[in-house]
């Protein structure tokens, strides 16, 4: 290492982490020494495919990301950042010190206060109780619903029709978890605490129509409907001080209770600040960063699920790599230069979020005559309207599609889509540019309104 190569330490081997390990790979050479440390022993993958991995489309591998080389230390979990000097203390009890620190550590599920979740002073969970956020947690959920050769997940000895998931969360992960589970053949139940499904996303009219097609996948849901406890039975261990627990159902509010062999927590993320507070670095929700992505601490940088900029925690993989590209340009400029303002790079802005998600068939139904097909949703922006704002729908009932934008002044804020997506590009780049808008029906039609 020269006197002069910078050494960037980069917490955390996920989509952020190493898109930023390789912008700078290719625009600071030499200049830059990168090493990430990334606490799954798995090699790095996209976690916006494990969905398809659960529903069994995709095998674990297909999900890789591009291979970092020797920059990522696989299996490293930091513990402590010590900035008086400049250095990250591993479980390993191995040292890297750095120039530049950048935390891309993601967030956590969020594990909800369930009575029989955790037995006193203990922090396991029962059998059959998984989180949907690791590929640990996908490979487990896996296991745990095998698929019968022709489909259909695996019956239950002495009969039954086959193994009952309950998810709890209807937003983005849990509809995502709940059509997974689905298509492995498992009988699903949704539970949604809101009034409906995907509520930060999608407005009344289009929620009824995911809430329709999950249906007609023969998953069962329940909104305003809130989950309890758990109910679980000991299991025997290999010693008597280590027996365990499976649980056995859910109880709901109102007292009701439903048995379960499997239960999804998929009630959101929290944002992973924890090395962060330790450090004394300024959190909020997330760890607080200005637009060239530094924290209260000029040396350290947060992006990804974990940062919190202009108010906003994304937790979304566009913002991330956004986030990510951006903190490269800044520090390859400064690699190149003495002046630590660096007034060159643009600097990070915010993004315009766009949500898509893809509910393919459950096996089996999609070829039966009047099955439901695929349903493609996307959303974008403000979709529920303000006073004064003007609001355009279409909508089809036979293709099952539906189209819908808000519009104020002469601008667009915000949109959802089912079912048909072909407008969809058109559409986000009018939003994110801030266009005025001079012919919106070409915007919403495939033949310009005609």
């Amino acid at each position: 290492m020269t006197s002069e190569q910078q050494r960037v330490v980069v917490i955390g081997g996920g989509l952020a982490g190493l898109r930023l390990a390789a912008r700078l790979a290719a625009q600071a050479g030499a200049r830059t020494k990168v090493t990430v440390l990334g606490e799954e022993s798995h090699v790095p993958y996209n976690r916006v495919l494990l969905a398809e991995v659960l529903a069994g489309r995709y095998a674990p591998e297909v999900t890789a990301l591009p291979d970092p080389g020797p920059a990522l230390r696989r299996g490293v979990r930091a513990v402590r950042v010590d900035r008086a000097d400049r250095a990250v203390h591993c479980d390993d009890g191995s040292t890297e010190r750095y120039d530049t620190l950048v935390l891309a550590t993601g967030s956590n599920a969020v594990l909800p206060p369930l009575r029989g979740l955790f037995e006193p002073q203990g922090r396991e969970l029962p059998d059959g109780v998984h989180a949907f956020r690791t590929m640990d947690d996908c490979l487990a959920l896996t296991a745990a619903v095998p698929v019968r050769p022709g489909g259909g997940s695996e019956v239950r000895p002495g009969g039954g029709s086959g193994v009952r998931a309950v998810v709890i969360g209807g937003g983005l992960l849990g509809v995502s978890a709940a059509r997974a589970l689905a298509e492995r053949g498992a009988q699903v139940v949704l539970a949604q605490q809101g009034e409906r499904l995907m509520e930060r996303q999608l407005d009344a009219e289009a929620s009824a129509l995911l809430h329709a097609h999950l249906t007609t996948l023969g998953i069962e849901i329940h909104t305003q409907c809130r989950v309890r406890g758990l109910t679980t039975t000991p299991t025997p261990g290999p010693r008597p001080d280590a027996d365990g627990r499976r649980v056995t159902g859910v109880e709901f509010a109102d007292g009701y209770r439903l048995d379960a062999d499997v239960v999804v927590l998929a009630c959101g993320v929290r944002p992973r600040t924890g090395l962060a507070l330790a450090a004394g670095l300024d959190v909020r929700t997330g760890i607080v960063v200005d637009d060239r992505l530094r924290t209260s601490d000029p040396r350290i940088h947060a992006i990804g699920d974990c940062a919190e900029h202009a108010g906003r925690v994304y937790g979304l993989a566009g913002p991330a790599l956004e986030q990510a590209d951006a903190l490269a340009d800044h520090l390859t400029n400064l690699t190149t230069t003495t002046d630590t303002t660096d007034t060159t790079a643009p600097g990070y802005t915010g993004t315009r979020a766009l949500t898509r998600l893809t509910l393919a068939t459950a096996a089996g139904t999609g070829t039966a005559p009047g099955g439901p097909g695929p349903l493609d949703l996307a959303a974008f922006g403000e979709t529920t309207p303000l006073p004064g704002d003007d609001v355009v729908r279409l909508a089809d009932a036979t293709r099952r599609t539906y189209r819908k934008v808000v519009v104020r002044g002469d601008r667009l804020v915000g949109g959802v889509l089912l079912g048909e997506l072909s407008t969809v590009g058109a559409l986000a780049r009018s939003w994110e540019d801030a266009e005025v808008l001079t012919d919106l029906f070409h915007l919403l039609t495939d033949d310009g309104g005609s």
